[in-house]
C-alpha cells in the first residue's frame, strides 16, 4: 500500500499501465473497458488505497458530493445561522455538509482545510474571521491553491482579500458606523467598546467602524476605551468586568457581537447596574438568540442565513471569474431595541 497522503488518478493509471482515460472509465464503472484492463485498474487502486476524486465524480454525475464548512465555534449562534443557510442550498444541490470547528486557532483551521482536501470535498467554505497574520495567510494560500487547481471550489465569509477567494463581505465597518451614529442621536457621548482579539478581521473591521463613526461625530475613542476578551459570551463578561474595574464612565457599551453583549449585560447586572437605566448596551449580528433576550438588544442586523446561502451559491457558480476573487457585499440594518436609552445624569455618592 502506498504511504503517500494524496494518491492521484494518474498514479493509478501509471501503476496499471493504462491511459488516464481508461483508468477513469474503469473506476466510474463504464462498460466500455475490457475486463482485463478494468481488473488491472481496480487492483492498482486497491494497492495504492486510491479514493476516487469527488470533483471528477461530480462531473460524471456522482451522488456522494460533500461541502466542508469551517467555522471558529459551532456553538456560536452566528455560525449556526450561517450554516443553516449553507445547508439549505446544499440540500437543493444534493450535497452533504461536513462541519468543522477551529476554536479560533489558526493552526487548527489550516489542519481542517488539509483534512477536507484529503476527503476530496467539492467545496470548502471558510465562514469565520481570518487572522491578521501574513505568515498564516501564506500557509493558507499554499493549502488552497492546489485544491483549487484540482477542481475544488472555495468561498469565504468576512475575510480580507489576501486569499483571493470568492467572498461574501458583510459591511461590518458601515454597520458599526451607523450604530454609533444612532447612539449619538440618542444622546450618548461617552462610549466604551467590548471586543474580541484584535487579530481577527471581523473584530478589526467593527472596531475601526466604531472609531470612524465616532470621529466623524467629534467623539474620540482611545485605546483606553477598548476592552478585549475572547470573542464569545465569556469574553464579553470578562472585558466588561475589566471596564468596571477601570471605573470607566461610559454611558454606552458597544459590544462587537451579540454574544459578547449578552456577557456584558450579565457583568453589569452582577455589579448592581441596570441596562439601560444605568448603562446602554449594543450588540452586532442580530442572532436569533437575542431576539428573546431581555431587555431587547439594540444591534446591527445582518442577513446571516442569506450570507451562508450566498457563500455556497458563489462557490458553486461556474460562470466567468469563478474562484478568482468575486465579492458580494451585504449591508446590515441598525435595530434600536430596549437595551439602549437616552443617558440620564449619574447619581452622586
Amino acid at each position: 500500500m502506498s504511504d503517500r497522503q494524496h494518491v492521484t488518478l494518474e498514479d493509478v493509471a501509471r501503476t496499471a499501465e493504462v491511459s488516464l482515460a481508461t483508468a477513469s472509465r474503469a473506476l466510474n464503472g463504464t462498460t466500455r473497458v475490457r475486463d482485463d484492463l478494468r481488473e488491472r485498474v481496480l487492483s492498482a487502486a486497491a494497492e495504492l488505497a486510491y479514493t476516487p476524486n469527488a470533483h471528477a465524480q461530480a462531473l460524471a454525475g456522482g451522488s456522494r458530493r460533500t461541502v466542508g464548512v469551517i467555522c471558529h465555534d459551532i456553538s456560536d449562534p452566528y455560525f449556526a445561522a450561517i450554516t443553516r443557510g449553507v445547508m439549505r442550498v446544499a440540500d437543493s444541490h444534493g450535497l452533504l455538509v461536513m462541519l468543522a470547528g477551529t476554536f479560533a486557532d489558526p493552526d487548527r483551521e489550516l489542519a481542517c482545510v488539509s483534512t477536507l482536501r484529503a476527503q476530496r470535498a467539492s467545496a470548502i467554505l471558510l465562514t469565520g474571521s481570518a487572522f491578521e497574520d501574513r505568515a498564516w495567510e501564506r500557509r493558507m494560500a499554499a493549502e488552497l491553491e492546489p485544491y483549487r487547481r484540482g477542481g475544488g471550489r472555495v468561498a469565504v465569509v468576512t475575510r480580507h482579500r489576501s486569499l483571493k477567494a470568492d467572498t461574501i463581505a458583510p459591511d461590518n465597518r458601515g454597520g458599526a458606523r451607523a450604530l454609533v451614529e444612532a447612539m449619538h442621536r440618542l444622546g450618548h457621548r461617552r462610549f466604551a467598546v467590548v471586543t474580541g482579539p484584535p487579530q481577527l478581521t471581523t473584530v478589526a473591521d467593527r472596531v475601526a467602524g466604531f472609531r470612524e463613526g465616532l470621529a466623524g461625530l467629534g467623539v474620540e475613542l482611545s485605546d483606553r476605551d477598548v476592552f478585549a476578551g475572547s470573542f464569545d459570551r465569556d469574553g464579553g463578561y470578562d472585558a466588561t468586568r475589566a471596564l468596571l474595574s477601570a471605573k470607566h464612565k461610559a454611558t454606552c457599551v458597544l459590544a462587537a457581537s451579540d454574544v459578547m453583549a449578552v456577557g456584558a449585560v450579565s457583568a453589569l447586572r452582577a455589579a448592581g447596574l441596570s441596562v439601560p437605566e444605568d448603562v446602554s448596551v449594543t450588540g452586532f449580528d442580530d442572532v436569533p438568540l437575542v431576539r428573546d433576550f431581555v431587555p431587547g438588544l439594540t444591534t446591527v442586523s445582518l442577513p446571516l442565513e442569506r450570507i451562508g446561502a450566498e457563500a455556497l451559491e458563489l462557490a458553486l457558480d461556474e460562470s466567468g471569474g469563478a474562484g478568482r476573487g468575486r465579492v458580494r457585499r451585504l449591508s446590515g440594518e441598525v435595530l434600536v431595541r430596549e437595551s439602549t436609552a437616552k443617558p440620564r445624569r449619574r447619581r452622586r455618592g
